[in-house]
C-alpha cells in the first residue's frame, strides 16, 4: 500500500507551492513519473522531486487547489492522504519491514544452498526429490514474505495501468518459484528455489541499505529546530509573567529572556542590554553585543542581562526554520548515476518482457513445446536481473566509505562520494572548520598567582570564554587557587576573595561580548586575550587540496577582519560577515559557471550550504542539523580526512566505471546465451549471482585506497 501524503502549502506571487511527503517513492523512475505526470496537469508550472527526503515541491496556479493534487499523485501510484503526523511513523514502518524480509531472505538462501549443494554434488533419485521437497518447505514462505515489497509495488503498477523494475522481478521470481514446485512434484531434475530466494536476497539488500540512509537524512530537520527555545516567559497587560509554549507564541507579543535561556521566537530588543550566543546563525564563537533595537533570532541563547524582546516571527516565520526550509529545498539528488537509473529504468521492464515473451513464443514455434519455452523464458527473466549493475555503485561505494571511516571520516550518503571525486572548488567555514572552534586564552602576560586566581575564577562559570580560559589554564598545569565566596553576577562576571583581597573576573570595559575579559585583583587589572588557533594541518590539507587542482577560499560568517587574517596565514582568499543565504547565492553563481563546490563547515547557519553545495563534509564537532545535513563528516582536530575523502572519492569513481563495463559486457554475453536455450534458470541464477561476485570483488580493491 502506498503512503500517505503530508501537505503544506504557501503563497509565493501569482503561483502557490505546495509541498507533498510521498514515503512510497523508491527509485529514479518514481522521479521521472511524478514529475512528468504532475508537469501535464493543467495549472502546475514546475514539479520538483527531492528523493532522499521524499518530497514533492509544485508550483501551480491557485485555481489548482490541494485536493486536485492529490487526485494526480493518486492516479500517478502514489496515494496522497494528509497525514502530516504519520510520515515518520510511516517511513519507520518501511525500513523495519525491509529488514525483516532481509533477514527472512538471508536464512532461506543460507539453508537452500545447502540443500542444494547436494543436488549439485550428484545426489539423484528419492534423495534429490527430499532435499528438493526441503527446499520447496523453506523457499515458499520465504518468497511469500520475503516478496512482498516487490509484489505490491509491481500490483499497485499494474492496477494504474504501468510497468516498473518490480514487475518483471515479481514475475520472474514466481515463475521460478511455480515451475520448481512443479519440477518438485512430477520428480524432475532441476528446481530453481535458490535462484529465486537469492534473487529476493540482493534486490531486498540494496532497498533496505537506502531506506537507512534516508531515515538519516531525514533526522536533520528535527535537529535543527530543536535549538529553538521551546517556551518563553511572555510579560502580560498587568506586568505579571505567564509561560507560554513556543507553538503558542503570536507576533506582538514581549518575551522577557533570562540569562542562559534560548530564544523561543525571533524579536527585537525593547530593553536591556547584553550578549548572546549567535554561533547558529553566524557561525561566531566570541558572544554577540546586542542592545535596545536589535533584532535577535529563535535559537540564539542570552548570555548575561534579562532582555525584553518584542516578538516579531514565530514558528516556521522564524530564521532558523527558514534554515530548515532552506536545507530542505537545497537537498536534491545530484547524482549522474541517478539520471543514468532514470533512463535505464523507464527500458529495463519493457525491454524485459519482450526478450523473455520473445524468447518464449519463438522456441514453442520451434517446436519445443510450453514447458522448454517457458524454462528459457525463465532464464532470461532471471539472467537479466540488475543485480551487477545495481552493485556497480554501492559495492564501490560501502568499501570505499569503510576505508574512509578507519581514516577517521564518515560518509552519509554513498551518491556523495561521486560527487566528492567531482568537486574542483573548495569552500571553508572559519571557525570550528579551519579553527578548533574553541577560543584559547593567551595568558603569557600572567604571573603564576594570577593564573592560578583566575583558573579558580573561571571554573564557576559555564561562559564560553570562561570555559576557554579554564581549558587553557588546565593545560599549564595550573592549580586554581584558594577563591572563596565566589559568585556570578550577570552582566559584570565573577567576583570573590583570595587572601583577603578582592579578585574579579570581567568583561572588558567596552561593549559586551568583546573576545577578551578583565582580571582584577585588588587594585590591579590585567587583560587577557582570546583568539582561535588554526587546526595543525590546516596548511598542509589547503596545500594538498590546490596540488589536486582543487581552488581552496574562506566563506564565513565570522567578522570580516577576522577571516581576512585566516585566510592571509594560509594563502587564500576568504569573505566574511556571510549570512545563510549569501552563501547559497554563492553556491548557485559556482555552479553557474560550471564549477562543483564542496562546503566544509560546522555551524547550523552552514546548514543549508552544506546541503546545497555539490558536496560537503562536517567536522565531528558540528551541530546536529549541520552533521544531518553533510555528505560526510570527520572527527578529530585534524583537517586532512578531507583531502583523503576527495583522493578515495576519485579511486571510487574509477572502480564504479570499471564496474559498469563489466555488468554491461556480462549481460551483453549471457543474454544471448539464456535466448538461446543454452542456460537454465539454476545457472542463471548462478550467473547472476557470480557477475555480483565480480563487482564486489573489484570494488574490494578499494579497501587500500585510504592509505
Amino acid at each position: 500500500m502506498n503512503a500517505p501524503v503530508t501537505i503544506a502549502a504557501e503563497t509565493s506571487q501569482a503561483l502557490e507551492v505546495t509541498r507533498f511527503t510521498v514515503p512510497s517513492m523508491r527509485c529514479a523512475a518514481c522521479i521521472a513519473k511524478i514529475e512528468r505526470g504532475l508537469g501535464d496537469v493543467v495549472g502546475v508550472s514546475a514539479a520538483r522531486v527531492n528523493l532522499s527526503a521524499k518530497r514533492v515541491t509544485v508550483r501551480h496556479e491557485p485555481s489548482l487547489d490541494e485536493s486536485a493534487l492529490t487526485e494526480a499523485l493518486r492516479n500517478l501510484g502514489f496515494e496522497a492522504h494528509p497525514a502530516i503526523m504519520s510520515f515518520r511513523e510511516e517511513e519507520d514502518h518501511e525500513a523495519r519491514t525491509l529488514i525483516r524480509a532481509l533477514g527472512v531472505a538471508g536464512f532461506g538462501m543460507m539453508n537452500i544452498m545447502l540443500l542444494s549443494v547436494s543436488v549439485w554434488s550428484g545426489a539423484s533419485g528419492a534423495t534429490r526429490d527430499v532435499f528438493h521437497w526441503l527446499s520447496a518447505l523453506i523457499a515458499l514462505p520465504v518468497v511469500a514474505y520475503s516478496g512482498r515489497p516487490f509484489f505490491a509495488s509491481a500490483l499497485t503498477a499494474l492496477r494504474r495501468g504501468r510497468t516498473n523494475m518490480d514487475v518483471p522481478i515479481s514475475i520472474g521470481v514466481l515463475l521460478a518459484t511455480a515451475l520448481s514446485v512443479y519440477e518438485t512434484a512430477i520428480g524432475g531434475a532441476h528446481a530453481y528455489f535458490d535462484g529465486a530466494v537469492m534473487l529476493l536476497f540482493f534486490l531486498l539488500a540494496g532497498r533496505a541499505l537506502d531506506a537507512s540512509m534516508r531515515s538519516r537524512t531525514r533526522a536533520g530537520m528535527g535537529a535543527l529546530l530543536g535549538r529553538m527555545g521551546r517556551s518563553a516567559g511572555v510579560v502580560q497587560p498587568d506586568g505579571s509573567l505567564r509561560r507560554i509554549e513556543a507553538a503558542r507564541l503570536e507576533p506582538g507579543m514581549l518575551m522577557l529572556i533570562a540569562a542562559g535561556e534560548a530564544l523561543a521566537a525571533d524579536g527585537i530588543v525593547e530593553s536591556g542590554r547584553g550578549a548572546i550566543d549567535n554561533a547558529m546563525l553566524t557561525g561566531e564563537s566570541a558572544p554577540q553585543p546586542v542592545k535596545e533595537g536589535e533584532i535577535v533570532h529563535a535559537g540564539a541563547i542570552n548570555l548575561l542581562d534579562p532582555l525584553r524582546v518584542r516578538i516579531t516571527a514565530v514558528a516556521g516565520d522564524t530564521a532558523i526554520a527558514e534554515i530548515a526550509r532552506l536545507m530542505d529545498e537545497a537537498g536534491q539528488s545530484r547524482s549522474r548515476y541517478v539520471r543514468i537509473a532514470d533512463r535505464a529504468s523507464r527500458l529495463y521492464a519493457p525491454a524485459v518482457h519482450a526478450l523473455a515473451a520473445l524468447a518464449f513464443a519463438g522456441w514453442m514455434l520451434a517446436g519445443a513445446g510450453w514447458h522448454q519455452s517457458l524454462v528459457i523464458a525463465i532464464a532470461v527473466l532471471i539472467i537479466t536481473c540488475p543485480c551487477a549493475m545495481g552493485l556497480a555503485v554501492p559495492a564501490a561505494q560501502v568499501v570505499a566509505s569503510g576505508a574512509l571511516i578507519r581514516k577517521g571520516l564518515l560518509v552519509k550518503d554513498g551518491s556523495a562520494l561521486e560527487r566528492l571525486a567531482e568537486v574542483d572548488v573548495a569552500l571553508f567555514d572559519k571557525t570550528g572548520t579551519l579553527t578548533l572552534g574553541e577560543p584559547r586564552a593567551l595568558v603569557g602576560n600572567l604571573d603564576a598567582r594570577a593564573k592560578s586566581i583566575a583558573l579558580a575564577l573561571a571554573q564557576h562559570s559555564r561562559h564560553p570564554l570562561s570555559v576557554g580560559l579554564a581549558k587553557t589554564l588546565l593545560a599549564h598545569s595550573i592549580v586554581p587557587a584558594a577563591v572563596v565566596d565566589v559568585r556570578e553576577l550577570a552582566g559584570t562576571g565573577l567576583h570573590g576573595t583570595a587572601d583577603g583581597v578582592k579578585v574579579a573576573l570581567e568583561r572588558p570595559r567596552g561593549l559586551p561580548g568583546e573576545m577578551g575579559v578583565t582580571l582584577r585583583i585588588g587594585a590591579t587589572e590585567t587583560a587577557i586575550a582570546f583568539h582561535d588557533g588554526l587546526r595543525v594541518d590546516a596548511r598542509s590539507t589547503v596545500d594538498a587540496l590546490k596540488a589536486m587542482g582543487i581552488s581552496v577560499s574562506i566563506s564565513s560568517g565570522d567578522a570580516e577582519a577576522a577571516v581576512s587574517a585566516v585566510a592571509r596565514e594560509l594563502g587564500i582568499a576568504g569573505t566574511g560577515s556571510m549570512i545563510p543565504a549569501q552563501k547559497l547565492a554563492l553556491l548557485e553563481a559556482l555552479n553557474s559557471e560550471g564549477h562543483r563546490p564542496l562546503m566544509v563547515g560546522d555551524g547550523l547557519n552552514d546548514g543549508p550550504a552544506l546541503a546545497a553545495a555539490h558536496a560537503s563534509i562536517a567536522p565531528g564537532t558540528a551541530s546536529d542539523a549541520s552533521q544531518q545535513a553533510a555528505d560526510a563528516v570527520f572527527i578529530g582536530e585534524r583537517l586532512m580526512p578531507v583531502v583523503i575523502a576527495v583522493r578515495v572519492a576519485r579511486r571510487c569513481m574509477v572502480v564504479v566505471r570499471q564496474n559498469f563495463v563489466f555488468a554491461i559486457g556480462y549481460n551483453l554475453l549471457a543474454v544471448p546465451l539464456a535466448l538461446a536455450g543454452l542456460v537454465t534458470p539454476l545457472i542463471a541464477a548462478l550467473a547472476m549471482s557470480t557477475s555480483s561476485l565480480v563487482v564486489v570483488a573489484n570494488s574490494l580493491r578499494l579497501a587500500r585506497s585510504a592509505r
